[in-house]
């Protein structure tokens, strides 16, 4: 994984010549806001959650971001408003010896390993990133762990109660959920005194005097919001950077709490691996071309690893989804030579009854699209598996992937992530068979299809396409995240 870093202001030049671990030790001398933020009564989290759904972007919001995307000045100055109104200032972001990383792929591997290093020095850190899996606290996290429910709900509403208490002098105006959620994340870094905070980013930030900027390996993503060609969005992401002279390109030195950092670092959702009993789930959030052909690597070799091993017959099964404007078709043709017994399709909803999620709620596309969009990815791998598909035998060879005998697969549809992997599982899941947990009706031909894995003495499940089916899936499946 490519990377380049920065160091990002005049304070930090005059460390160059020293080890970067010195250099993190002055961190311990900032100071710190006095400022106490006023006490909100008692609200439950899941009204803190509720709330925030409703500063979820529309349509109208989006398109005026597009707009603004050649005018940086106008989105800086909007954010530095925000901020005011929320009573956090420019110069405590100062204080906060950001690390702040950009990019296409890998920007959440390279904050992960970059926060995982610095506690093993012994820094008390901060993370910032997006999107969550399971539920939006895991989006602000403090030396690793996503804050507690209890400060979650009270530093939400500190933050949101003084927005709408100014929101009337300021034409209404309220920041969107991600706009939000990184106020809110200043806000708790500040009030717990991080010494160290890691933010994913984008592109452009308020933070004036980053410790260290870096940009992950960049590709064609979000072309709606950051343009669409490498060198419009190399623009965006050239952002983050500080007037500074300093940079490295990829390599450091291995000092063992280095090392230790990197080898303890645990990064959900993506090339993660569950086994329930006959049951292993293969879990990687790829949702871009260049990750998914790296999922499909990982997965053809571990799968095998974990074969070689099982009781007997194995089955394979695909459950996928992409959203938005990603290539939903490209994708799936780089999964066929995973070789799958059947391919099921949902969309990122993870169970019937909506009202239990608030953390993963997306009032942003209606059901019906979620829906619309299922069958259109079913039928793109029927596509992908009719003679002469020319166009997707061209697309393995240019990634590099085998040409397998392809094997047909059949495909389903289901309206929610907890209802397929009920079917897939086929009752041999006990986490998914939880009387609390509903169970819809299955019609008897979708039952029949069902032999194959029925017969199978275990089963290996590829939950891909997107880090929100992922999330949903891992709700159901480590109920202890959910917790």
């Amino acid at each position: 994984m490519s990377c380049v870093l920065q160091w990002g202001s005049v304070y930090t030049a005059q460390l160059r010549k020293r080890d970067w671990a010195c250099g993190l030790a002055s961190l311990l001398l900032r100071k710190y806001s006095t400022k106490t933020a006023p006490q909100i009564p008692r609200m439950e989290y899941q009204d803190a959650i509720c709330t925030l759904n409703t500063l979820q972007t529309n349509a109208s919001a989006l398109e005026q971001v597009r707009r603004e995307r050649g005018h940086p000045q106008q989105q800086l100055q909007a954010m530095r408003g925000f901020l005011e109104r929320a009573g956090v200032t420019v110069e405590e972001l100062d204080r906060l010896n950001i690390i702040h990383v950009t990019g296409t792929k890998g920007k959440g591997s390279t904050c992960a390993f970059t926060e995982q290093i610095l506690r093993s020095y012994g820094f008390r850190t901060g993370f910032y990133s997006s999107p969550h899996l399971v539920q939006v606290r895991e989006r602000i996290r403090i030396n690793g762990q996503p804050i507690r429910k209890e400060l979650f709900t009270k530093y939400f509403w500190q933050v949101y109660g003084r927005l709408d208490e100014t929101k009337d002098a300021h034409r209404g105006t309220m920041p969107a959920y991600f706009r939000f959620l990184t106020i809110l994340a200043f806000h708790v870094f500040l009030q717990e005194k991080v010494c160290s905070a890691c933010f994913i980013f984008a592109w452009f930030c308020l933070d004036r005097r980053p410790w260290v900027c870096g940009i992950s390996s960049l590709g064609i993503d979000h072309t709606q919001i950051l343009g669409d060609t490498i060198e419009k969005i190399a623009w965006q992401k050239g952002g983050i950077f500080k007037v500074c002279w300093l940079f490295m390109h990829q390599k450091c030195c291995g000092h063992v709490c280095l090392v230790s950092g990197l080898a303890d670092t645990e990064w959900p959702g993506r090339n993660q691996t569950l086994k329930h009993g006959a049951v292993t789930y293969f879990l990687d959030g790829a949702h871009t071309m260049r990750s998914m052909q790296a999922c499909v690597h990982w997965f053809r070799e571990t799968a095998a690893q974990h074969e070689r091993i099982a009781s007997g017959p194995v089955a394979r099964v695909l459950l996928f989804n992409a959203t938005g404007e990603r290539d939903s078709a490209a994708m799936l043709k780089l999964l066929v030579p995973c070789q799958f017994d059947f391919a099921v399709f949902c969309p990122n909803i993870t169970e019937a009854i909506a009202s239990c999620n608030a953390d993963q709620q997306n009032f942003n596309v209606s059901v019906e699209n979620m829906l619309t969009r299922c069958l259109d990815n079913e039928r793109s791998w029927r596509l992908h598996h009719s003679p002469g598909d020319s166009k997707g035998t061209q697309l393995l060879i240019e990634q590099g992937l085998p040409l397998v005998p392809e094997k047909k697969a059949e495909t389903l549809v289901f309206p929610c992530i907890l209802s397929a992997l009920q079917w897939i599982t086929q009752g041999r899941d006990s986490v998914l068979t939880d009387p609390a947990k509903t169970v819809l009706e299955v019609k008897p031909s979708i039952m029949a299809k069902a032999a194959p894995l029925c017969n199978a003495a275990e089963m290996h499940i590829l939950i891909t396409g997107s880090l929100h089916l992922v999330g949903g899936a891992l709700k159901h499946l480590d109920p202890a995240a959910s917790n």
